[in-house]
């Protein structure tokens, strides 16, 4: 009983204390979303080179200012028969380059998305903490996929759909807050025992989409290869620190657990929580 009061406390404190992404501050000069978004769409510039540009962006901190104050989620599970509670902290939204009024979501390949995470001391979700984030989001938005095609891993429509989420949001009106926490409106990009496991080349492993009913359209998928970045892929980042009990730790820490990886997973402990940055 005094365990359970203790995490209580702590899980207060926590809600009290804001948690805040490690990134820079945003320069005034910096291009917004629809000025980054067609800075990346001359046919001439391909894959890789638009993935520099895109990191460099991140790393010099040019992303909305909301996204700076990370959500609270919190999970539970049962271990030795007695409840465990975790605490983290995430992103509002998947992440995205420009102003609070003007931001362009970046779908991006896995090895990016790892290297965006680790630069930013983050954590890609699994599975498990897709749902409990989605369960915890405040704002819901209705999926809005597109028609299947090659054109699907390209930049104009990339910003197609950017338009209809962001549509979507401003429909919300006075409803909308920024830095709220926001579902619903991409799949994630996903860490997973199906990485490594699959075959021998590397796969980027999707899921979610989640329609207001809760069930995700997404089922978990790895058939895509991590060159695979199409509109509907969204980044979501996770602090690296967690809480399980009142006890920091870390996400690494916590899915190589035998013993505590239910509170994260629902694919038992994943040894290699993370996409290789680099892929030949």
């Amino acid at each position: 009983m005094l365990k359970v009061l203790l995490a209580s406390i702590l899980l207060i404190a926590l809600n009290a204390q804001a948690q805040t992404l490690k990134i820079r501050g945003r320069k005034p000069a910096a291009l917004n979303g629809s000025q980054f978004a067609a800075s990346i769409s001359d046919t001439g510039i391909n894959l890789a080179k638009r993935e520099k540009i895109i990191f460099k962006a991140i790393k010099k901190g040019n992303v909305p200012e909301f996204y700076r104050k990370l959500v609270l989620v919190t999970d539970s599970a049962m271990i030795d028969n007695k409840p465990a509670k975790i605490s983290y902290y995430t992103i509002p939204d998947y992440i995205a380059i420009g102003t609070d009024t003007d931001y362009f979501y970046c779908p991006m390949t896995p090895a990016l998305a790892q290297r965006v995470a680790n630069k930013l001391k983050c954590s890609l979700p699994t599975r498990k903490m897709v749902n409990a984030i989605y369960a915890t989001a405040s704002i819901k938005l209705s999926p809005m996929p597109l028609l299947p095609g090659p054109a699907m891993t390209t930049v104009p429509v990339f910003v197609h759909h950017n338009e209809i989420v962001r549509r979507q949001l401003d429909s919300l009106g006075n409803q909308l807050m920024h830095g709220a926490l926001v579902a619903g409106d991409k799949k994630d990009v996903i860490i997973s025992n199906r990485i490594y496991n699959d075959t021998s080349a590397f796969h980027v492993v999707i899921y979610g989409w989640h329609k207001k009913s809760g069930k995700a359209i997404q089922p978990l998928y790895a058939r895509h290869l991590s060159s695979w970045a199409d509109y509907s892929h969204g980044i979501r980042l996770i602090q690296r620190t967690v809480w399980v009990n009142g006890k920091k730790t870390s996400i690494k820490k916590v899915l190589r657990s035998e013993h505590l990886n239910v509170l994260l997973s629902d694919e038992g402990p994943i040894k290699k929580p993370f996409y290789p940055t680099h892929v030949n």
